[in-house]
């Protein structure tokens, strides 16, 4: 039997999605919490793997098992094992042929920004800090030049192993409220700390430094070395993949 499950966490204090020998991940958490679950070893396959400090809303995963469990069960025996950083939120049992990461037809993420004087507080784990005035307008007009299918190595990290650099950005969008400055994009697929190197390059834009132009000009002059930094990673969350209908996930994990 093939399990689906969507799984919320804060990646702070993780080194990342990806199961290592040296250090805690959210994989490692997760696996470990779904084999005494099921009394045998576990292993799952997610949507998209997040890096270290990166948090997610709705990580999908899926594992195959033959212990008989209700989704019910699953979810609550997983979640008395797991961290507070760690929650599963749903399990739906779903087709053999179910893939979490092959089966994603979009992938969604936010970055978020305290844009004030002060510096965050109670946020501070999940937004990253701007003291410089912002104008999110000129931030999303630049943005616009992403959308569609392109060369990202001027968003692309030097250790990025995608075999391709070229990724479809079906959506792009900045929007403030308040002192909160959010940038959602949804694309196919996702290069290597791509969401974090857009938005280093739409900050100069944001405190007027940069024309809006400017991210089309470095799209189209893919060189990393002259795009903006990357963006820490305590702004960055993975909201949620997305999958046919048909594969009967939760509405947040599905195609519109």
């Amino acid at each position: 039997m093939r399990l689906a499950l969507g799984i919320e966490y804060d990646g702070t204090d993780f080194l990342g999605w990806q199961r290592l020998s040296h250090g805690a991940t959210v994989q490692g958490a997760v696996e470990d919490a779904l084999s005494v679950v099921a009394d045998h070893r576990v292993e799952v396959t997610c949507a998209g793997r997040t890096d270290a400090g990166v948090h997610a809303i709705c990580q999908v995963v899926h594992f195959d098992t033959a212990a008989e469990r209700s989704p019910r069960g699953w979810m609550l025996g997983a979640n008395s094992r797991l961290p507070a950083s760690v929650a599963v939120r749903w399990v739906v049992p779903v087709a053999d042929d179910f893939h979490a990461r092959y089966g994603a037809r979009a992938r969604r993420y936010r970055y978020s920004i305290l844009n004030r004087a002060a510096r965050p507080a109670l946020e501070a784990r999940y937004v990253a800090w701007e003291r410089r005035s912002l104008d999110a307008a000129a931030m999303h007009a630049a943005a616009q030049a992403l959308v569609g299918e392109h060369d990202f190595s001027a968003f692309r990290t030097i250790a990025c192993q995608a075999r391709t650099p070229f990724r479809n950005v079906h959506a792009i969008s900045v929007g403030r409220t308040s002192e909160r400055v959010d940038i959602t994009i949804e694309a196919n697929a996702f290069l290597h700390h791509m969401v974090r190197n857009i938005v280093g390059s739409l900050l100069p834009v944001g405190r007027g430094e940069r024309p809006t132009g400017w991210l089309e000009e470095l799209l189209v002059g893919r060189d990393r070395s002259v795009a903006g930094p990357t963006a820490p990673a305590a702004g960055l969350c993975f909201i949620a993949p997305r999958y046919p209908r048909e594969a009967g996930l939760p509405d947040e994990a599905c195609l519109s």
